[in-house]
């Protein structure tokens, strides 16, 4: 992977806050991570699995009452470059370019609207472009006073790209960003006038109803959620007992939660299908048209007795008219037998 490829990744997260000790012994409870040592005094390695994932230091004194939060590293290949062209677009440098030994070099700046960041060119190569399946960050959120500066602002600097924008009704379009081609966050505006522009990242859990318990239960205050979004994610909105904004994403439950019996029987559903598309009739015609013959058998024993009946008038009336004729014949031969003997009898007298 060349250094060009680190541009607009997020590559880094660290926390500043007011107690490390306190944050180290929280996070640990809410998210699958662990803390390490780092090379440099008073820093200290946030852990998910095998992969280094952000860090933990204390909040600078000279912050002047800045609370504490996370900030975002976006990966650049040449700082100083990305920090003069950000000025140009109306950024502000927070904190000039500086190298970490054997790390690499940063800087700290806020956008146009004020929110912070900081980006970083890696010295030893860009890191890896995988996440851990559980405890890396998954999604990053920009509350901003103004989405389509922002996204103007930071597609000229990093080649983020407009993606899909959701409507929230009153609280405006949550619009998505992506990154070569991907989705890789979202900008709304701020929940509430007050609330200054910032950036929110989201840690990826196995179950977030579970993890808000234990925030709850560590000291964390619970802000939002957890609610399902568009695209099934849970996610829930926290701060750490210091003060501290992250949020939590679940992946989409119908996924995660799947039971693996009822996916790996595709056929158990489908056999109805092959048994409905084979009816019998079609299947044995014979065994089929049986009951057929034996009513077709029924139907004509009425039509034979119905034949019978009609015949038996036919053959009386043919009977009548055999016994009319010959009694007709023999009364006429009679009638000619009795003519002849009057005139015999005429002439004898």
């Amino acid at each position: 992977m060349s250094s060009s490829e680190v541009l607009g990744r997020f590559v880094w997260h660290e926390l500043l806050t007011t107690d490390t000790a306190a944050a180290a012994a929280f996070y640990p409870k809410v998210v699958p991570w662990r803390t390490a040592p780092s090379s440099m005094p008073g820093y200290t390695i946030w852990m998910a699995g095998q992969a280094q994932i952000g860090g933990l230091m204390a909040l600078p004194t000279q912050a002047g009452g800045t609370p504490p939060h996370w900030l975002i590293y976006v990966g650049t290949p040449n700082v100083d470059a990305t920090c003069t062209q950000a000025q140009g677009l109306g950024a502000h440098v927070v904190k000039a370019a500086t190298d970490i030994p054997n790390v690499g070099r940063f800087a700290v700046l806020s956008d146009p609207q004020g929110a912070t960041f900081a980006v970083f060119t890696p010295g030893g190569g860009p890191p890896p472009a995988t996440q851990p399946a559980q405890g890396g960050f998954s999604w990053h959120e920009l509350a901003t006073t103004d989405v389509a500066a922002a996204l103007r602002f930071y597609g000229q600097l990093f080649g983020w790209r407009k993606g899909p924008g959701h409507d929230m009704g009153a609280m405006g379009v949550y619009q998505i960003f992506e990154h070569a081609g991907s989705p890789v966050g979202g900008m709304c505006r701020p929940g509430s006038a007050q609330s200054a522009p910032s950036w929110l990242s989201y840690v990826h859990v196995a179950d977030a109803t579970r993890a808000v318990a234990a925030a709850k239960a560590a000291g964390g205050r619970l802000l939002h959620g957890p609610m399902e979004v568009p695209g099934g994610s849970w996610i829930a909105l926290l701060t750490d007992p210091q003060g501290g904004s992250f949020a939590l994403q679940e992946a989409p439950r119908a996924m995660s939660q799947a039971k693996p019996a009822a996916a790996a029987k595709p056929a158990a559903a489908a056999k109805p299908a092959p048994a409905a598309a084979k009816p019998a009739a079609a299947a044995r015609p014979a065994a089929a048209t049986k009951p057929a013959r034996k009513a077709g058998k029924a139907a004509k024993k009425p039509r034979k007795a119905a034949k019978k009946t009609a015949r038996k008038p036919a053959r009386r009336k043919a009977a009548r008219k055999s016994a009319r004729r010959p009694s007709r014949k023999s009364a006429r031969r009679g009638a000619r037998r009795a003519r002849p003997k009057k005139r015999a009898r005429g002439r004898r007298r």
